[in-house]
């Protein structure tokens, strides 16, 4: 069976986007950088896995964020945490289940969508509900060499233990990828 793999690109001091966030700045000031590391020739090798994934799961706000990735999340199933399902779905290859009934039961829904493969996990707000339920398996941060001084943090407070799996150096970015610690 597959994993849940929080896959985010962050910036050295802990960032998953600048300030002030929303649908017109989805990444918020400077946040737009931290991506910088998908066009890389040399980080192809993180970016085939996250192809490879089954199924991605997600809150709400990174849905709305992203506007549903315009009904095509690398043609796979999403499914999205949510406490009310929205209105109007955008047309594309991946299908969208919203779940309101908490993150135990998006994960099952999700990894049984995945058919064995991982499920790929975005958002902060997802990541520590996972982790705070004991449901997210791995970690795969895209660690930019930025300092960004403010932003959405990606974690909180509460302490982890994490392995290190692999570490794949690039010029544009390190990608660390680590196990959680149960």
């Amino acid at each position: 069976m597959g994993h849940t793999v929080l896959f985010m690109s962050m910036s050295l001091d802990g960032f998953i986007a600048g300030l002030d966030d929303d649908r017109s700045q989805p990444f918020g000031a400077g946040g737009e950088r931290l991506f910088a590391w998908d066009a890389s020739d040399d980080s192809a090798r993180v970016h085939a896995e996250y192809d490879a994934t089954g199924a991605v799961l997600a809150g709400r706000r990174t849905y709305d964020l992203v506007d549903g990735w315009g009904g095509d999340h690398h043609g796979v199933p999403v499914v999205i945490v949510t406490h009310a399902a929205p209105a109007k779905v955008p047309d594309g290859p991946s299908s969208f289940t919203f779940v309101t009934d908490g993150i135990a039961r998006a994960v099952a829904l999700a990894k049984e969508a995945a058919v064995g493969k991982d499920v790929l996990v975005h958002g902060a707000d997802i990541a520590q509900q996972l982790l705070r339920a004991g449901l997210l398996d791995e970690i795969q941060l895209h660690l930019m060499p930025v300092l960004l001084g403010q932003g959405r943090p990606l974690f909180g407070t509460t302490p982890v233990e994490l392995t290190i799996l692999r570490v794949v150096d690039t010029p544009a970015a390190t990608h660390i990828r680590y196990r959680v610690s149960r």
